[in-house]
């Protein structure tokens, strides 16, 4: 089987509406994931005919302190009766908030205390998800380049989360542009996360664009993930060096095997 293409509609023809880019996507037959939904028209988003993999699936709080995760439990039922409307399949969340440009609304650090609050913050998401029927993901994300100060960041620190949780209701979102920048050694990192993973997203290092443009061997990576029995999700959620179409046709390529 194919693995199932999707692309962030937000990082490509930036100039374009977005709800034109939902329907080009879905024209090229790639699934559609969102960021900043709320600034969006839901019901041009729907009228689009785009089928949407993954959304953002909160719009503020964290996963290690009360309040935090009081404000995190309302905005992901929030998130998650829109997503219902669009059919998403995925919930996305992170460590923690994040504000402009990526960095955490309040940088922490991960003590051991604030584990055991995540993990319980998870389970609560889990019993959020089981009553509206969806499913969350929870992302990593790089410390080095674009989200400093965010606890959890790590895909050791997230599948070391979700494992724990163990509920099906929450799966992991495994980016590997992420990943490369702060851990490396992708394809011994799929195999230790396959049986949590819900997604798997990629850009090109450094740039953050399509694959081909950059280090890493996706050709490889997608033959391995093949090899090891992975058949889901695959999101490009990347700038396109040039040409959004051609960007997307690199992506399909690596990803067809």
């Amino acid at each position: 089987m194919a693995f199932t293409l999707a692309a962030c509609a937000e990082m490509l023809w930036r100039d374009k509406p977005i709800e034109w880019r939902c329907a080009r996507l879905h024209e090229m037959g790639f699934q559609v994931g969102l960021w900043n939904w709320p600034a969006h028209d839901i019901d041009k988003l729907i009228a689009s005919g785009a089928r949407f993999s993954i959304m953002n699936g909160y719009l503020e709080g964290r996963l290690a302190d009360d309040t935090g995760a009081d404000m995190l439990l309302a905005s992901a039922r929030e998130a998650a009766l829109v997503g219902k409307r669009l059919g998403v399949a995925r919930l996305n969340l992170h460590g923690t908030g994040l504000g402009d440009g990526g960095r955490p609304s309040i940088a922490e650090v991960a003590t051991p205390l604030k584990w055991v609050k995540a993990l319980d913050t998870l389970n609560r998401i889990c019993d959020l998800a089981e009553e509206l029927d969806v499913v969350f993901t929870l992302e990593n994300l790089n410390l080095p380049v674009d989200h400093a100060g965010v606890p959890f960041a790590r895909a050791e620190e997230t599948l070391a989360l979700v494992s724990a949780v163990n509920r099906p209701r929450l799966r992991l979102n495994l980016d590997l542009y992420h990943a490369q920048i702060g851990e490396g050694n992708l394809i011994e990192l799929c195999q230790a996360c396959l049986p949590w993973i819900g997604e798997i997203q990629v850009a090109d290092v450094p740039g953050r664009c399509e694959p081909g443009t950059g280090e890493i061997n996706y050709c490889g990576v997608a033959r391995a993930l093949r090899a090891m029995g992975y058949d889901g999700p695959v999101g490009m959620e990347a700038f396109a060096s040039a040409d959004p179409e051609n960007a997307l046709e690199a992506f399909r390529q690596a990803f067809t095997v």
